[in-house]
């Protein structure tokens, strides 16, 4: 018997959260399962992604600030859908849990991809776990990315363990492969050498994933290291910001912003270092996407990152906005050749081995065999 699964996000766009979903929709096995997107905004062309099978989205167009009348949208397209599974993601969507109960959806899952809202970092904030609190009593179990954020769910929120699942995100190894060195690097012209030292980072450039300390730190180092270059793959409200800090800073001709771009596989291939400077992180797409791509990586301790990068075995980890703490490790990696290749084959043996796209789809399809069987048991009791 199919089984139909609502997921409803506040948007479709280019972020991890999403990329997640594509390799789960990618993955999963088809027929059995079935898959419809509801935004409360909207979506973008990101959904093209998905090649395995037809996903419909749908979008309720919530209007900015509060708009009541989008539960009442939600309510009736739960009602023309009825899936047999809600699953709803991060705080955005969690009220979504509220409408799926009133609608009838019999078996309702919630999602924790990350806190990005610069107003509850740290999962602590009274408004938002008020809601997350109210909400327990209608989510029938929880998915969440890192054992960092099953930790606050528990201790937090007030989720029982055994609610609770954690899984890892999973990574296209085929797709994300080391540097094959006969392939060109695909850098426009002027910009890099074959004996440049490329630093890069990928990511949605907003004020959570802090692109300006490492726009400092490269600076700092760029004036010591000559074939130091920076690759920024992505876009977003802080793009303007970092391109004029660059040129504030004398490098504009060292830093290349490349906007968004679906050519990502080919772009960490001319990587020789990733790094990832976010304040708060879930469980980083691009830091396993890296890893799978045989870079070393040097991220920021915070959330999810400790438990993908071991440190002093697959990368560095640096302190949260800490530009000289950076700096040193950019230096560390670029005076030790043999470190950098070591550091990197040993981040793409971890990701064959613990974060597959296999085990993921596995785990989430475990948890959706288990929350209907407890409805079903439910419902004949």
């Amino acid at each position: 018997m199919q089984r139909h699964v609502a997921h409803l996000v506040y948007a479709f766009d280019t972020g991890g959260m999403e990329n997640g979903m594509v390799n789960l929709f990618n993955n999963m096995p088809y027929p059995d399962y079935r898959h419809t997107v509801i935004a409360l905004t909207g979506f973008s062309d990101f959904r093209k992604r998905i090649t395995a099978q037809q996903v419909d989205f749908r979008a309720l167009n919530k209007k900015p600030g509060n708009d009541p009348g989008m539960f009442a949208r939600l309510y009736s397209m739960l009602r023309e859908l009825k899936p047999d599974i809600l699953h709803t993601r991060n705080l955005a969507a969690l009220e979504g849990q509220f409408v799926g109960a009133l609608s009838g959806v019999g078996a309702r899952v919630h999602g924790e991809h990350g806190r990005d809202n610069p107003a509850d970092l740290n999962g602590k904030n009274w408004k938002y776990n008020f809601i997350r609190k109210t909400a327990r009593h209608f989510v029938h179990e929880y998915i969440c990315v890192s054992h960092d954020l099953k930790t606050w769910l528990h201790q937090s929120v007030g989720v029982t363990e055994m609610r609770i699942h954690q899984i890892y995100n999973g990574v296209d190894t085929k797709r994300f492969l080391p540097r094959n060195p006969n392939e060109p690097s695909g850098f426009p012209a002027g910009f890099a050498t074959n004996d440049s030292f490329v630093i890069g980072t990928v990511g949605r450039m907003t004020p959570i994933k802090d692109h300006v300390t490492l726009i400092h730190a490269f600076s700092a180092i760029a004036r010591i290291i000559p074939k130091a270059r920076l690759l920024i793959v992505g876009d977003g409200s802080e793009r303007k910001r970092c391109q004029q800090l660059s040129s504030d800073l004398g490098i504009s001709d060292k830093v290349w912003f490349t906007g968004e771009r679906n050519d990502v596989p080919g772009l960490m291939q001319s990587m020789d270092v990733f790094v990832l400077p976010s304040i708060s992180e879930g469980i980083s797409n691009t830091i396993l996407e890296a890893m799978a791509s045989g870079l070393p990586v040097i991220a920021t301790r915070t959330g999810g990152n400790v438990e993908l990068v071991e440190e002093g075995h697959t990368g560095l980890l640096t302190p949260v906005g800490d530009v000289h703490k950076l700096s040193l490790a950019l230096i560390d990696f670029y005076n030790a050749d043999d470190k950098r290749r070591e550091f990197g084959k040993n981040a793409r043996s971890l990701v064959e081995s613990k974060f597959s796209l296999t085990s993921m789809a596995a785990a989430y399809s475990n948890v959706y065999e288990q929350v209907l069987q407890n409805n079903k048991q439910a419902c004949a009791a």
